[in-house]
C-alpha cells in the first residue's frame, strides 16, 4: 500500500516529507511503547503508528529502519522531532484519528487492496 494512500485513509496531513508520498508500506506497527517497537522484528518498509510524539520515536524509527510515522490523536511534533526526522529522511504525518480507528481503516485498506 502507498503511503498516499495511507494518508487519505487516515485523513492525515504530511508534517515532513511529502516527496516520499510513493513510498510502498508493507507492514504496519501500532503502538505507543517504543521498548515493544525495539522488541519485534520490525520488516523493511514498515509505517509506525503512535500517539507518542518525542525524539525517542525519531530514534527508535532510525535504529529499527522504519519508512515512516503516523502521529495519532492530532498530536503535531514539535520542531526539534520534525528535524531529526529529516535528519535521517524519515517522513512524518498526523492523523486527527485514534489509534482503534487508524488500525481498523488500516486492516480494511489492505482488505480492499492486497498489493
Amino acid at each position: 500500500m502507498k503511503l498516499q494512500n495511507i494518508k487519505k485513509s487516515l485523513e492525515a496531513q504530511v508534517a515532513w516529507g511529502e516527496h516520499h508520498l510513493a513510498v510502498e508500506i508493507l507492514s504496519i506497527c501500532g503502538a505507543d511503547l517504543m521498548s515493544d517497537v525495539l522488541a519485534l522484528n520490525i520488516q523493511p518498509q514498515t509505517l509506525l503508528i503512535t500517539s507518542l510524539v518525542n525524539t525517542q520515536v525519531i530514534r527508535t524509527a532510525d535504529m529499527v529502519d522504519l519508512a515512516a510515522i503516523v502521529f495519532l490523536n492530532g498530536k503535531i511534533p514539535n520542531e526539534q522531532v520534525i528535524a531529526m526526522a529529516q535528519s535521517i529522511d524519515l517522513p512524518i504525518l498526523i492523523t486527527p484519528l485514534n489509534m482503534f480507528e487508524s488500525c481498523g481503516r488500516l486492516y480494511l485498506c489492505k482488505l480492499a487492496d492486497p498489493h
